[in-house]
């Protein structure tokens, strides 16, 4: 063999090595996912249990939902700012280790309000934790390959609906609900020594700054990308925060069942990211729009579909492909953010931000005061009606229109809303 063949074969080696490399990384990052995902999601399908054990109402323990969606909101813009130029491996780890910590505490502390203060810990490394995460895992692909390579990051939280929360319910209903995050933070604490033993150890950006960071909130693309997702999901989590003694008494599944229907939601969530991913690659800005007239209009419905078990495992299923928004949502936020960012490297605090929006629409689902009156379901879809019409100002790409000027909501000041042919809001 000459010594180029021979050259050649190590090279092919050591490239197949590193692609090896990478994809464990990957999945250990995705394993971060799939831990947090699984804590946000189980509490759900526990509901009775946790408000038998605390002597609370449903509604009450409904509130642990609101209160870990707070520490979102309170985490994802405080931890970007203050770890803006921490190495990403330790910060990572240093996430994963927390949250570990904190699902141990809600697994152990007694109390109503002891409870509550730890959800709210739980779901501060949550916004931080994914944007940080989609940058590394980013970092290590070539260009062409980043978008897929944050894809399999984000299989984690894609598949904790549908295998976690599953087997999370599962172990809360047959040992007692606290035993669900203790399994959840077992989970947090393999991620974590994944992560310290797979992940490259990524150097955070030089010219990180907590006012750069900020910077992303001035950005009215960004913004709006946020309002979507905000509104846009408050609807389906009033919903499932109420699952489960919605489908007990109402639909009269037996309590064994739960598990399992609830792996149909996971499943609808899989459905939904593909085929918005799909979708959103032949039109984007349409494929939105679209979502939020599905999420409306299932709503409107929900309330007939869960009077018989049948036609509840079908709005189950169909109420997780509201996702289907997340990816080509992303995919906006990614487009017009990058414009509107003229490269001032954002990127992390936006991603994060994200988190925070759609957790404030858990604040807003778990705060909803369902109950087991399903004859108003249909109220809940109010705000994405609205955002439905906030959803049209941005325009479809290769759309031409003209400039309009209207009336600022505070001062007087004008917006104005363009075209350039790139389906971003413009406002100037």
């Amino acid at each position: 063999m000459s010594t180029s063949a021979s050259g050649q074969v190590t090279e092919r080696l050591d490239e197949a090595s590193q692609k090896a490399n990478s994809r464990i990384a990957l999945l250990a990052l995705g394993a971060g996912g799939f831990s947090i995902g699984t804590g946000e999601f189980v509490i759900m399908g526990l509901l009775p249990e946790v408000a038998r054990d605390l002597s609370i109402s449903i509604p009450g323990a409904a509130h642990l939902i609101s209160t870990y969606a707070l520490g979102v909101v309170a985490g994802a813009p405080l931890l970007a700012v203050l770890t803006a130029r921490w190495q990403r491996r330790a910060l990572l780890m240093a996430l994963m280790t927390f949250y570990a910590a904190a699902n141990v505490a809600t697994s152990l502390v007694p109390g109503y309000l002891a409870v509550g203060v730890a959800r709210f810990a739980s779901g501060l490394p949550h916004g931080a934790y994914f944007g940080v995460a989609a940058l590394v895992a980013a970092s290590m692909a070539l260009p062409h390959q980043r978008a897929r390579a944050v894809g399999l990051v984000m299989l984690g939280l894609a598949l904790a609906p549908l295998v976690g929360v599953p087997l999370a319910t599962w172990a809360g209903q047959h040992l007692g609900w606290r035993a669900a995050f203790m399994f959840v933070a077992v989970i947090a604490a393999i991620a974590a020594l994944l992560i310290r033993f797979h992940v490259p150890d990524v150097a955070a950006d030089a010219n990180a700054s907590p006012l750069r960071e900020l910077g992303a909130l001035v950005k009215p693309q960004v913004l709006l990308t946020l309002a979507i997702a905000g509104i846009g999901f408050g609807g389906m989590f009033c919903v499932f925060s109420y699952i489960k003694p919605t489908l007990l008494e109402v639909s009269g599944l037996s309590v064994d069942r739960i598990p399992l229907v609830l792996s149909l939601f996971g499943f609808g969530c899989i459905a939904g990211n593909l085929i918005g991913a799909r979708l959103a690659d032949r039109a984007l800005m349409p494929t939105i729009g679209g979502v939020l007239i599905y999420s409306t209009l299932l709503l409107f419905g929900f309330g007939a579909l869960i009077q018989t078990i049948p036609t509840a495992l079908a709005g189950v299923f169909l109420l997780g492909g509201i996702v289907a928004w997340a990816r080509p949502a992303d995919q906006a936020d990614g487009r017009c953010g990058r414009r509107a960012d003229h490269g001032r490297g954002t990127e992390s605090f936006r991603v994060q931000f994200r988190q925070r929006a759609g957790r404030l629409a858990r604040r807003i689902g778990g705060g909803c005061r369902l109950g087991l009156d399903v004859t108003g379901l249909g109220r809940i879809v109010h705000g994405n009606r609205r955002i439905t019409r906030i959803f049209y100002l941005c325009e479809p790409e290769g759309h031409s229109c003209t400039t309009s000027a209207m009336p600022h909501p505070i001062g007087k000041q004008t917006r104005t809303r363009s075209c350039r042919g790139d389906g971003c809001l413009h406002i100037a």
